[in-house]
């Protein structure tokens, strides 16, 4: 099975358990904090997994003070999670602008191409895909206030911009992290899309500053 089959086959298994979680919600079960909770231990477990496996690597130019920040960070998205999760209408939008701005940052960069924007870190994102990937995320934002409400709400608009670029920026620091571990995934429980912390990074600031926000 190829690569992009393998891509598509996860994510449709992953969008169908996000609709499983929202008919729970629908019927009073907190599946999204429960879930989401899951998620980020389950990425916790594997972080421990990688390091563990890279041993070696760990103590190259004090790579283990860059994965203890970041595991540490882990902990921080675990208390997020726990406290936006009670709101699942905010994680249904957060999942809505982040999967807008990475389809539309993968798609628009490969279609236009362009100035690499951090070459070093990621070989495939450009300038172009950013700047894509923030309008449409902030597009799907706009979406989501006009077909709740039948308004446009300005508000949205800078939560759509704020976390469309706060999600690329989680994805650059992850691909930051594995390139000092000389890595290609974090782990393989997905396949096509490597380990959660690969298909997820887009939440590592996305959640934690909506915490922060909400407090």
């Amino acid at each position: 099975m190829s690569n992009t089959m393998q891509r598509i086959i996860v994510g449709g298994g992953l969008a169908l358990i996000a609709v499983l979680a929202a008919v729970a919600e629908y019927f009073g079960f907190a599946a999204v904090r429960y879930l989401g909770i899951l998620l980020v231990l389950a990425m916790i477990v594997e972080m421990i997994a990688m390091m563990s496996r890279n041993r070696a690597q760990l103590s190259q130019n004090h790579n283990w003070i860059a994965c203890g920040v970041f595991f540490a960070w882990l902990f921080v998205m675990l208390a997020a999670i726990n406290s936006v999760g009670a709101r699942p209408w905010i994680i249904l939008l957060l999942l809505l602008i982040i999967s807008a701005a990475d389809i539309g940052a993968w798609f628009f960069g490969r279609l236009l191409g362009g100035d690499k924007m951090w070459e070093r870190l990621s070989a495939n994102k450009t300038w172009a895909g950013q700047i894509a990937g923030i309008v449409c995320g902030t597009s799907v934002a706009i979406m989501y206030g006009l077909l709740g409400t039948d308004t446009f709400m300005p508000q949205l608009m800078w939560i759509g911009i704020s976390v469309a670029l706060l999600s690329q920026y989680g994805d650059l620091t992850a691909s930051w992290i594995k390139r000092r571990m000389g890595i290609k995934d974090f782990g393989n429980t997905l396949p096509g899309h490597g380990g959660l912390l690969d298909r997820f990074d887009g939440w590592i600031y996305v959640l934690p500053i909506i915490w922060l926000v909400m407090m």
